[in-house]
């Protein structure tokens, strides 16, 4: 990651949900073929502690996830935006706030390009081989299978200073954009 001073200036702000709301570098692992609509899967931190759970909603007319905390408190509501030109997916707070929507690019000729766009907040680009896991979520987050040696596993290290939970929402609706077989 890039100087880590700019990465907090670059992201969606400070603090807010998550473990890190200030503290160093951060990773996540996040298992592969665990996301898919009905199911439950927990997201551990690099000590193999829980630390997010991802509740999936089965039998509702749209794509629907809960982001809740090892407490199982809600943190963020991730649902498919319905009758939209770009697939996108809505992140909202507990309380149906948007706090992101992230849009899949129309054109991606070399490599796939998402968009995520923070309402009163700096947007991020994401970039990189998403079916692969090996992606930059702006310069705040970088998503790859290097940190974790376990099969069907990727890691999400996120910049210090940033809202934990909200980039772990974003990876998770691009899993789940990007794996829609599943």
């Amino acid at each position: 990651m890039r100087n880590r001073r700019e990465d907090r200036r670059d992201g969606p702000g400070p603090g807010g949900p998550g473990p890190a709301g200030g503290g160093g570098v951060q990773h996540y692992q996040m298992r592969q073929k665990m996301l898919s609509i009905g199911d439950d899967f927990w997201i551990e931190n690099d000590r193999g502690e829980k630390v997010f759970k991802v509740d999936g909603k089965a039998l509702r007319v749209r794509k629907t996830l809960i982001l809740e905390d090892a407490k199982g408190n809600e943190l963020f509501k991730i649902q498919e935006r319905m009758l939209t030109i770009k697939d996108s997916m809505e992140i909202e707070d507990a309380g149906g706030n948007r706090v992101a929507m992230v849009k899949k690019a129309m054109i991606t000729p070399l490599r796939e390009r998402w968009s995520v766009d923070i309402p009163g907040g700096k947007d991020l680009e994401v970039q990189g081989n998403i079916v692969d896991h090996e992606y930059r979520i702006g310069n705040v987050a970088e998503v790859s299978k290097k940190w974790f040696r376990i099969a069907d596993s990727y890691g999400i290290e996120v910049a210090p200073g940033q809202n934990d939970a909200l980039i772990i929402a974003v990876a998770v609706i691009i899993d789940t954009m990007s794996h829609p077989a599943r």
